[in-house]
């Protein structure tokens, strides 16, 4: 088991990694918008925080040497789930053709006031 850190993407605000990679699969924790500079989360509302978290997310896969065609499995976070047709269209951006299982879910709260926050679990080509 290895823990995967970059300091492209926000450091883990509790006692937890960024992703864990074990036995070819890579476990990446939820990322919310934040900004990994600042710690804060950007500003510019739902699509600017959604566009941080795919940011945050490839940062995390490509520390492991993996991208969003490894991904196989992603959980989206909402606060409101008025806003899934905003973030659907930004999520089919992010990963292009690879359309990897999805369950999206409404939330009461995120951390630190957040708007997305969305998690994946991502598998290492066999060699």
């Amino acid at each position: 088991m290895n823990q995967i850190h970059t300091n492209e993407a926000p450091a883990a605000i509790g006692p937890y990694s960024q992703a864990i990679s074990v036995d070819g699969w890579l476990y990446c924790s939820g990322q919310i918008g934040l900004d990994p500079a600042s710690g804060e989360i950007v500003g510019g509302g739902t699509e600017a925080e959604a566009r941080r978290v795919f940011t945050n997310l490839a940062a995390v896969l490509q520390a492991a040497g993996l991208g969003f065609r490894d991904v196989v499995r992603t959980t989206i976070y909402l606060v409101d789930l008025g806003e899934f047709g905003l973030v659907n269209e930004l999520y089919a951006e992010a990963f292009g053709d690879a359309k990897p299982a999805r369950a999206t879910v409404e939330v009461s709260a995120l951390p630190k006031g957040a708007r997305v926050e969305i998690d994946c679990i991502a598998r290492a080509k066999k060699s």
